[in-house]
């Protein structure tokens, strides 16, 4: 088995759970991943330019047998079962986004596939899902726990964060937490 990945995964348009869920069915129908921990969800303000409705966020720890390359590949057609449909333009409204946070260890850096995820360690949305399923975990390229990384982003967004991120407590949704 190749090391553990990490991936969010988000949603603001259609039936934004639904989503999620079907992401997670799909994910535990693939072969060479098993899906090994699962985070609480959350919602999350957008992002992006208005007008966007709020999010459903959540985290995943995969093992795989899959490389990088063929991972991300998964996901994007896991996506694109559900209505995804990739354009140029970023933080815009989606029925389902999910993003390779991290892969072990690597350092990846190769066209259409940057490892540790780029916008990581700024984004409180992803941080907080992730932080329950893997605070410890060190970022490869900054050296700092994503427990750390998460208080760091917490503290940027001040009084902001607890309107903008919400953990929602639900003991239908599989979190392992």
């Amino acid at each position: 088995m190749a090391p553990p990945a990490y991936i969010a995964l988000g949603s603001n348009l259609g039936e934004r759970r639904t989503h999620l869920e079907a992401a997670l069915a799909a994910l535990r129908e693939t072969a060479g991943v098993r899906v090994v921990a699962v985070s609480p969800l959350f919602e999350t303000a957008p992002v992006g330019p208005p007008p966007q409705g709020p999010y459903l966020n959540a985290a995943v720890r995969l093992d795989t047998s899959l490389p990088a390359p063929a991972l991300l590949a998964r996901l994007h057609e896991i996506e694109a079962s559900r209505g995804r449909e990739r354009g140029d333009s970023r933080d815009m409204a989606r029925t389902l986004d999910l993003d390779l946070l991290l892969f072990g260890a690597a350092k990846l850096d190769a066209p259409g596939l940057v490892v540790p995820h780029p916008r990581l360690h700024e984004r409180a949305f992803v941080l907080e899902p992730l932080r329950t399923i893997a605070a410890e975990v060190v970022h490869p390229v900054l050296g700092e726990s994503v427990d750390a990384l998460a208080s760091r982003a917490r503290e940027r967004m001040g009084p902001d964060f607890d309107a903008s991120i919400r953990r929602l407590e639900d003991p239908t949704w599989p979190s392992s937490q």
